[in-house]
């Protein structure tokens, strides 16, 4: 029997964020569900970033999982492309009667996905990007908040990624036909029960630390060497931001090991909070998080989640 005719919704997402355990989460559910995973992350698509990227492919066991490890380091992957995947992912897990469970931090991918809106393939604006070169990350996100679209500054973390923003919205501008149909209010959304892991931000903080030293001692300074060394730009890998911003600034001699930890620190620390603010906003624009405690036992975890797909 098809897991779908089972609940009132079609799908769950995991949402939260980085280090508060909704990999396992979603893990958990997917078991009790007969689901599959399709991960939201923006940067766990490429092959070989492991560590960095926070994959944690060991906590998945037998459960099947989508959208990791799908290409290459050093690709630029993007939300348009993501869609096209998560569509086809999301197909497939349905047509051979499982059940889609959606996990991840990127607020964007998540929000894009459940909303059921089409993107268009935005081309590269030489002119426009030559004109915002060299202007500092504050005032590129000062000049992101001038436009009213959907975009996310949860992954704008560097200059690169800010002027691919502006110049995705600069698009929407200039072409008012396919900004419609990015417009969610026109779209049919996903029927999904969004469950978010709640964690508190001095426990959130303290996990992020733990964690961090934790994969530097695994190797996640010899993870970005090797990566370079096949070839891999390192201004490339900074467009990525985070883990392989401040690791390819040190593997390349530009800072310290100390300088190295103590500013990616702040970065993810910045970068979380920065999650928790896009599901605020998902919130606000009228998608219902479930907010459960992120030290909740498993059993009654899973529980709760059934009981409100069942509802």
């Amino acid at each position: 029997m098809n897991k779908l005719n089972k609940y009132g919704f079609d799908t769950v997402a995991i949402v939260g964020p980085t280090a508060s355990g909704k990999t396992g989460r979603a893990v958990s559910i997917a078991h009790a569900l007969d689901g599959e995973i399709i991960s939201a992350d923006s940067r766990q698509v490429y092959r070989d970033m492991d560590l960095g990227t926070g994959k944690d492919l060991e906590e998945y066991g037998n459960i099947g999982y989508h959208l990791i490890d799908i290409c290459e380091a050093g690709e630029k992957y993007n939300l348009h492309r993501y869609l096209s995947d998560f569509k086809a992912a999301y197909a497939d897990i349905q047509k051979r009667g499982m059940y889609p469970v959606i996990c991840g931090g990127t607020g964007m991918y998540v929000e894009t996905a459940l909303s059921g809106i089409a993107l268009p393939e935005v081309p590269e604006n030489k002119t426009l990007r030559e004109k915002l070169s060299g202007i500092p990350l504050p005032q590129l996100i000062d000049i992101l908040k001038t436009y009213k679209t959907l975009h996310n500054v949860t992954d704008v973390d560097t200059e690169k990624r800010a002027i691919r923003a502006i110049e995705i919205e600069e698009y929407y501008r200039e072409n008012p036909n396919e900004a419609l149909a990015a417009d969610r209010s026109r779209a049919t959304p996903l029927n999904a029960l969004i469950i978010g892991v709640d964690i508190p931000r001095e426990e959130r903080r303290k996990r992020i630390a733990i964690r961090l030293d934790r994969r530097l001692e695994e190797g996640m300074v010899d993870e970005v060497r090797g990566i370079l060394e096949k070839g891999v730009n390192p201004e490339d890998l900074i467009y990525y931001g985070l883990e392989y911003k401040f690791l390819t600034l040190h593997a390349i001699g530009k800072l310290s090991y100390d300088e190295m930890r103590s500013q990616l620190l702040i970065a993810i620390h910045q970068f979380a909070k920065r999650q928790m603010t896009w599901f605020r906003g998902m919130e606000r624009r009228g998608f219902k998080i479930n907010w459960l405690p992120y030290d909740m036992p498993e059993s009654e975890f899973n529980s709760a989640v059934i009981s409100m797909l069942r509802q």
